[in-house]
């Protein structure tokens, strides 16, 4: 699969510029959102190949964001990874039960992201 429109789902805009300048220096176009309602916004606006979905968010959170984009027929072959500070084993866990490809722990490593999307 070949990855180049990837969505990142952030409450933090640190965060959010920091995974977007990562992604950009990998050649890829990036995408943001704040929350669970602007992520739902910008998937019917243009569907990307990759969403990076960060847990702790106000409103619905990660897992659940992620439970519903994975179920839902139009947008559940667009892979999600998440990326998120929860760095407990039983998070990592319940993230891919929701539907996530992949799970990675903040701060991120840029090579391990890389890594990530690569294996995809």
């Amino acid at each position: 699969m070949t990855i180049q429109k990837v969505l990142v789902v952030d409450d933090s805009k640190t965060e959010l510029m920091a995974l977007s300048d990562m992604l950009q220096r990998q050649g890829l176009q990036v995408r943001t959102a704040a929350n669970g309602e602007e992520a739902m916004l910008r998937l019917a606006e243009d569907k990307p190949d990759l969403i990076l979905m960060d847990v702790v968010m106000p409103g619905q959170n990660g897992f659940q964001l992620t439970r519903a984009i994975s179920r839902d027929p139009l947008y559940a072959d667009v892979p999600i990874i998440m990326c998120t500070s929860k760095n407990q084993e039983t998070d990592r866990v319940w993230g891919m039960r929701q539907g996530a490809r992949g799970y990675i722990t903040k701060p991120v490593d840029a090579a391990e992201l890389h890594a990530k999307i690569a294996a995809l």
